[in-house]
């Protein structure tokens, strides 16, 4: 079902990594991101809602970004990821259902966690929020054949 969801698209926001990769199978890379997202729906003039949007949103590529250098995937069935703690600052106000452009690099992960630092840009390339988060990353051992 994870698996059918995220390649159906599906849901309330549009992704469009700068540099894709194959969830599947993801070869290593260095510990950075850029995606453009956006709010499918228009929704009205509201502050309140446009930051909880874009806290709930600021969550989906985030902690992916520690396992780039270590070419896995939370679509793995044998990795598991959980966040730790996330915190968000809102720097100017913006629209959720507008590009945006959310930058993601990693200084750290080792040891099982990871984190992560993440700045969100309007369109024009100004500076509306900053995020970070710390996260657990176990990839389990593979089952050995029975006999």
């Amino acid at each position: 079902p994870k698996l059918q969801r995220w390649l159906s698209g599906t849901g309330p926001f549009e992704f469009r990594p700068v540099y894709p990769r194959n969830e599947l199978n993801p070869a290593k890379r260095p510990p950075f991101q850029q995606v453009w997202f956006r709010l499918v729906a228009t929704i009205d003039e509201s502050p309140v809602m446009h930051r909880a949007l874009l806290a709930y949103a600021s969550d989906f590529h985030l902690i992916g970004t520690t396992t780039l250098p270590h070419g896995i995937s939370y679509l793995q069935p044998n990795v598991q990821m959980a966040s730790l703690d996330h915190a968000m600052w809102f720097h100017r106000s913006f629209r959720i259902d507008d590009w945006l452009l959310y930058a993601c690099d990693s200084p750290s992960a080792s040891g099982g966690r990871g984190l992560a630092r993440g700045s969100i840009y309007d369109r024009t390339g100004r500076l509306i929020a900053s995020t970070a988060q710390e996260g657990l990353i176990r990839v389990k051992p593979p089952k050995e054949a029975s006999a």
